[in-house]
C-alpha cells in the first residue's frame, strides 16, 4: 500500500529528487549495457555444461540455479519493488513464497513437459512486471483506475511468467533426459537459495535507507527509476523478438 506521508510528499518535487533520478536512470542504462544480463538467460559457458553433461549432478544444479538468480536483474528488479514498502518479516516471507511458489512450478513442469514460450516474448512479459510493481508502488491504480489491484495474487501470477522465462531457456539448451528430474529439483534449490540471498542483501540495504529522514522522499523516484528498467527490459526483448 502505497504511504499516505509519501504522497503527500509527491507533490514537492526539489533538487534532491532530480539529482537521485539522474543518478539511478544512468545506472539503468549501465545495466542496460550489458546486455543480456537484461534477458533470462544462462551464461554460455554454463549452456554448453548443461548440454554436454549426463546423469545426475546435484551440487552443479544448485550451483547453477543460486548463481541464476544472484545475477539475474529482472528477478531481483522485482523482488525489490515487491518488498519495498514491506516492514514486517511475516508479510515479506509471504509475498517471497507465492513468488518461489509461482517461478518454482512453471520452470519445473515447463521443462519437464516440454512447453515452450518463445523466450523473447516471456521475456518482455517480466519486464512488464517490473513495471507493474513499480506502478503499484506509487500508487497510480489507485489514482487512475480507483481500485487496487490484489497484490498477493499479482505475485503468483508473475512468479509463473518468471519460472516460464527459465524453463524457456532450458529447453532451448536441449538437457539430458537422463537425470533431469533431481537435476530439476537441485537446480529450483539453487533458485532459492539464490533468491533467499539476494533477498537478504535487499533487506540489509532497505532497512539502512529506511532509517533516513529521506527515504519516503526518494523512495518515489526509485520506484520511477525501476519503472524505466521494466520498460527497458521490455523494449530489449521485444526488439530481439521482432529481429529474429
Amino acid at each position: 500500500m502505497f504511504p499516505s506521508r509519501m504522497r503527500s510528499a509527491l507533490g514537492l518535487p526539489d533538487m534532491a529528487r532530480r539529482h537521485a533520478l539522474t543518478l539511478l536512470t544512468l545506472l539503468v542504462m549501465l545495466l542496460g549495457a550489458s546486455g543480456d544480463a537484461f534477458a533470462h538467460a544462462v551464461a554460455e559457458g554454463d549452456k554448453g555444461y548443461i548440454q554436454e553433461i549426463y546423469g545426475v549432478h546435484l551440487i552443479s544444479f544448485v550451483y547453477l540455479g543460486a548463481k541464476h538468480m544472484v545475477t539475474g536483474y529482472d528477478h531481483i528488479l522485482f523482488l525489490l519493488g515487491v518488498i519495498f514498502f514491506l516492514y514486517r518479516m511475516q508479510h515479506i516471507a509471504i509475498y517471497v513464497s507465492l513468488f518461489a511458489i509461482g517461478h518454482s512450478m512453471t520452470m519445473l513442469l515447463g521443462v519437464y513437459f516440454n512447453i515452450g514460450i518463445n523466450s523473447y516474448l516471456i521475456d518482455a512479459i517480466i519486464g512488464l512486471s517490473v513495471v507493474y510493481k513499480a506502478l503499484d508502488n506509487i500508487g497510480a491504480y489507485q489514482r487512475w483506475f480507483g481500485f487496487q489491484p490484489n497484490t498477493k495474487a499479482a505475485t503468483l501470477v508473475f512468479g509463473l511468467f518468471h519460472g516460464f522465462g527459465l524453463s524457456s531457456k532450458i529447453i532451448g539448451y536441449n538437457i539430458s533426459p537422463d537425470g533431469l528430474v533431481p537435476n530439476l529439483l537441485a537446480f529450483n534449490v539453487g533458485v532459492e537459495i539464490g533468491q533467499l540471498l539476494a533477498l537478504s542483501a535487499i533487506l540489509i540495504v532497505m532497512g539502512f535507507w529506511r532509517r533516513t529522514a529521506g527515504f519516503l522522499r526518494h523512495a518515489y523516484t526509485a520506484n520511477v527509476a525501476m519503472m524505466c528498467a521494466g520498460f527497458m527490459l521490455v523494449g530489449y526483448q521485444l526488439t530481439g523478438y521482432f529481429i529474429t
